[in-house]
């Protein structure tokens, strides 16, 4: 981890920068060849990336059968069967006091003129599981759950097919089950995300694309988005932002940020600190934590763009950190709530120290799927909204037309557009009023 005392702030924006891999017109480059090749050849297309890509030789379906979703499925020891049910009902409790109410913001603008909006969801929806290196089942929860509660009427997963064997990982398979999804598709990368925009024989196009990722994951969606397909956000490598004060547990703030880092070498991990005695602790437990992890390298990695910066106050880091915008926040302090109101830029927030990252990546309750790469400047996290439209309506009743028509009339003929003013005036005067 990179060390950095007291920092001018005009040196701000360069310890904010995150970590890139490969330039990001090289990323785009080759996310927009693969999107032509699969709009081009489909299943052939996703056939050959998982041979290139995914190291499986042959896949005789792409779509996973009922067969395999249950064997897989039966494999899940019953301590995680049970781990995720108890997941589950915590999610579905958190988003489902979400819902919005059938009819919102019933209003008379004035006398005859009423407007409201309703909630409809997103018809289609494409969620992308990464399950490469990790196969996160806890993020199918995260997407899984609100498309069900919102009612959404397709759900297409997609998730790569594993390395050398074309299976999808059993957890991923019990969470589906558990989730009523039945449409799975073993395609990864950009070019699953380019098959659910698409559509070929055996991926069902969509309306909504949601699901982190990789670089080309997150510029394939973008490219999908300028195809007029949604998607819930720029999702990249992860990242965590850790205020700690001098009441802070160096053991847990170390533990913290190996939990990011160890999602993969561009990950990103940054620690605000007031005190010395913390900052040095920290790097302490890091060396010690660090080799006893499965994904040490990777972590290892992670922590070569990773910093550790001491400031002289909770202002500071602060303003450091709604600078930043972190995906995850954590606040290592004594008081958090105190802090709490400040926080403008953040994907999700973890307050205290018994509060780790972690238990938000899978079981508190709230979603996971965040802004990435400063993103949260603009963008919420996924929610069960994030599975809705939203459709106005009006109606006007005679006295709304006549009361509407010296407002709009006037505005329409100012803007030169003769037709608007005449679809009032001809429902005007056939209420038989004139104009003076």
């Amino acid at each position: 981890m990179q060390i950095f005392r007291n920092p001018d702030p005009s040196q701000w924006p360069a310890l904010q920068q995150r970590p890139l891999a490969e330039s990001n017109a090289a990323v785009l480059t080759r996310a927009g060849e693969i999107f032509d090749d699969v709009a081009r050849r489909g299943d052939e297309a996703l056939r050959q990336y998982a041979a290139q890509l995914d190291g499986v030789p042959s896949l005789a379906s792409l779509r996973v059968s009922a067969e395999e979703l249950a064997a897989g499925a039966a494999q899940v020891p019953a301590e995680l069967q049970a781990a995720i049910r108890q997941a589950i009902q915590n999610i579905t409790t958190f988003h489902a006091a979400q819902r919005p109410a059938a009819v919102e913001a019933e209003v008379e603008t004035m006398p005859g003129v009423r407007c409201w909006r309703r909630s409809v969801a997103v018809p289609r929806v494409g969620l992308y599981v990464p399950g490469g290196s990790a196969p996160l089942f806890s993020t199918l929860l995260m997407l899984g759950i609100p498309a069900r509660l919102a009612g959404c009427r397709e759900i297409v997963l997609c998730t790569p097919p594993g390395r050398g064997t074309g299976a999808i990982a059993p957890a991923i398979l019990f969470a589906a089950q558990e989730l009523g999804l039945t449409t799975i598709i073993k395609a990864g990368g950009a070019q699953a995300v380019a098959a659910l925009t698409v559509g070929t024989a055996s991926v069902p196009a969509v309306d909504k694309i949601f699901g982190p990722g990789n670089r080309y994951v997150t510029a394939a969606k973008q490219l999908a988005a300028q195809r007029g397909v949604a998607i819930d956000m720029p999702a990249g490598p992860s990242e965590v932002l850790v205020i700690a004060d001098a009441s802070a547990n160096p053991a847990f703030v170390a533990a913290d940020l190996l939990s990011q880092a160890e999602h993969g070498p561009d990950s990103q991990v940054v620690l605000l600190t007031d005190s010395e005695t913390v900052l040095n602790s920290v790097v302490t437990e890091l060396e010690r934590q660090l080799p006893r992890l499965p994904r040490a390298e990777i972590a290892r990695q992670a922590l070569t763009e990773s910093r550790g910066l001491l400031l002289p106050d909770v202002a500071t880091m602060l303003a450091f950190s709604n600078q930043y915008a972190p995906e995850h926040l954590i606040l290592a302090v004594a008081a958090p709530e105190a802090l709490a109101a400040d926080i403008y830029n953040a994907g999700s927030v973890f307050m205290g120290h018994l509060t780790p990252e972690a238990v938000g990546d899978y079981a508190s309750g709230t979603n996971h799927t965040l802004p990435t790469g400063g993103y949260a400047r603009a963008y919420s996290g996924v929610s069960l909204d994030s599975f809705y439209k939203k459709i106005t309506f009006q109606q006007l009743a005679p006295a709304g037309l006549l009361a509407l028509a010296p407002v709009v009339e006037p505005m329409a003929e100012a803007e030169g557009l003769r037709a608007h003013a005449q679809a009032v005036a001809l429902r005007r005067e056939a209420l038989g009023v004139l104009t003076t």
